[in-house]
């Protein structure tokens, strides 16, 4: 069952799943906290039962969209999660983001080192280091936003599912297919508009020349498939003295979903460092 908390004046719904320590997941764009829902039992089943905390992020599922876009930044959702944590009375968690929500992860590690023990990216970048990339990528961020606003979810969901980033998902069961669509269904045209104008990825500043200052353990994780997301996990491994990197095979962009045995596996030691890995 969802809670809702007033956090910095806006309002954010989250889940809580009992366990021992805490662990956020940050969910990708149109998605929720309920996507992580399976990863959690399936960590569970692995005997690793995290405190895991499923937000979702503004604009998303049963969140606030804020009419500034200003205010679902990256720099602001910084400082939102520390709202959170404080909230429910945690100093320290491991962090795992999934895209989206994985640059936000990213961005807190690097903004609040002291409050992570543990960073799990999962198909995610530290931006365009290019700015003249960055521009273009927010003229188009902004476009698409408008589109949606005045064509609405029945137009924008498929649009979105179609992306050849997703074209992998063709595989997945067809009950696994529908229950993302029904959670990309939860949230609303103007609350995915504003996620892009406020934290696409044409404003997130470039953070590939911090990379280096990341001290705690750092897992990426991208599918065998995902040519593009591997290839900047493996530049960003180069950069970070404590990282790893785990490409899961037969997945695209989202391991979690297409390989979710493979991918709990793989995330079970960062999560759960007493479990080790399963066998």
């Amino acid at each position: 069952m969802k809670r809702t908390a007033l956090l910095r004046g806006v309002r954010y719904a989250y889940q809580v799943i009992s366990g021992d320590e805490p662990c956020l997941f940050l969910h990708g764009f149109t998605g929720s906290g309920d996507v992580f829902e399976p990863v959690v039992e399936r960590l569970a089943r692995l005997g690793c039962r995290p405190l895991a905390i499923l937000p979702d992020l503004l604009g998303h599922g049963q969140s606030e969209t804020p009419p500034d876009p200003s205010r679902l930044s990256i720099q602001e959702t910084v400082l939102d999660i520390d709202a959170l944590l404080d909230h429910l009375g945690i100093s320290t968690c491991r962090l795992f983001g999934y895209s989206m929500g994985g640059r936000v992860a990213l961005a807190y590690a690097l903004a609040r080192p002291g409050r992570v023990r543990a960073l799990v990216l999962e198909s995610a970048s530290p931006g365009l280091d290019d700015p003249a990339e960055r521009e273009a990528r927010r003229r188009e961020d902004d476009q698409l936003a408008d589109e949606i606003e005045l064509r609405g979810l029945d137009w924008f969901i498929p649009h979105w599912e179609r992306r050849p980033i997703f074209a992998t998902h063709a595989a997945l069961p067809d009950e696994e297919q529908a229950r993302q669509r029904a959670i990309r269904l939860s949230g609303s045209a103007q609350g995915y508009a504003q996620s892009l104008r406020g934290m696409g990825t044409g404003r997130q500043p470039s953070y590939w020349n911090e990379l280096s200052r990341l001290a705690m353990p750092v897992l990426l994780v991208t599918g065998s498939h995902d040519v593009k997301f591997t290839q900047i996990a493996q530049r960003m491994r180069s950069r970070i003295p404590t990282a790893a990197h785990a490409v899961i095979d037969g997945a695209g962009h989202t391991p979690h979903l297409e390989q979710p045995d493979r991918f709990a596996n793989a995330i079970l030691p960062m999560l759960c460092p007493s479990r080790g890995r399963a066998n």
